[in-house]
């Protein structure tokens, strides 16, 4: 597993992460969304709506993963997660 993916597991134990398109819209409009990561492999329909959001409320995204590699790194299911927290966000930011 990438190294950088294991800070994904450690944000959602502290509860600086949201996960599912719903929420993950609602912590961008709010602008609690530091970090979007978007599976490479999710939905057309899902990628355009996310990329829409993120463009508009100029909150970067990463799209470099596939939902197993998010998935694994969470230890559930998982193509749409948000970080919420400055400090885990700048350990992808490079």
């Amino acid at each position: 597993m990438n190294p950088k993916l294991n800070s994904l597991g450690l944000a959602q134990v502290a509860g600086k992460l949201v996960s599912g398109e719903a929420l993950v819209i609602k912590a961008i409009q709010r602008q609690e969304a530091k970090l979007v990561f978007l599976a490479n492999d999710c939905s057309p329909t899902t990628k355009k709506k996310i990329k829409n959001k993120s463009s508009y409320y100029d909150v970067p995204l990463v799209e470099e993963y596939t939902t197993m590699e998010i998935s694994q790194a969470l230890g559930k299911k998982r193509s749409l997660v948000a970080l919420t927290d400055q400090g885990f966000a700048k350990r992808f930011i490079h």
